[in-house]
């Protein structure tokens, strides 16, 4: 069986983010076959095309990262109707310069949780856009729009609410089917 490396990015900067707890919910509800590393993005300075003839030691990881994973999945919370600034900061530095976006034909999904019943609908709607021009090949469906929910998670990512945890699942074999078929039309470099 292959083996597939996958990085995810934790949206939120937060040490208690809800979004890092559900990060761990993914990774412990997974099928085999799928090994995550976070790609952490908090050491980031903002952006700016001057840094692009000479990347920082932190541009130059957050690339090295990207490139040593098969697939990407984001873990973002909404802010202000859309994607965290320092999540959008990160896409900015993989996706530069220009000629050496890191996210080209990377297989990619998109699941956050938010205290509203909407989950984070609108900023995955926008970090969608943004995965778009990236030119990321997106997994879809199912979309993940997590109510986060007192006790619905422990501190550890254990699920608590069965029907919960068989939708987390699920997500992530269907992750694991979309990094296969991604990969069998686009081979890994």
């Amino acid at each position: 069986m292959t083996t597939y490396q996958v990085g995810y990015f934790v949206g939120s900067l937060s040490t208690k983010s809800i979004n890092r707890i559900l990060s761990k919910a993914l990774i412990r509800v997974a099928p085999p076959g799928l090994e995550f590393r976070e790609i952490p993005i908090k050491d980031l300075p903002l952006y700016n095309h001057d840094f692009d003839a000479d990347y920082p030691p932190e541009g130059r990881a957050l690339k090295e990262a990207i490139a040593s994973v098969d697939a990407v999945l984001f873990v973002t919370p909404e802010y202000n109707r859309s994607i965290p600034g320092g999540l959008k900061n990160a896409i900015d530095w993989a996706s530069r310069p220009w000629g050496t976006n890191s996210f080209t034909h990377k297989p990619s999904a998109v699941i956050g949780a938010s205290p509203g019943k909407i989950g984070t609908a609108v900023a995955q709607q926008s970090l969608r856009s943004v995965l778009s021009f990236c030119n990321s090949p997106q997994m879809n469906a199912p979309e993940g729009y997590i109510q986060f929910t007192p006790g619905l998670f422990s501190e550890d990512g254990e699920v608590t609410d069965p029907t919960t945890q068989q939708f987390l699942a699920d997500f992530m074999a269907d992750f694991k089917t979309f990094i296969e078929r991604v990969l069998t039309v686009l081979p890994r470099s």
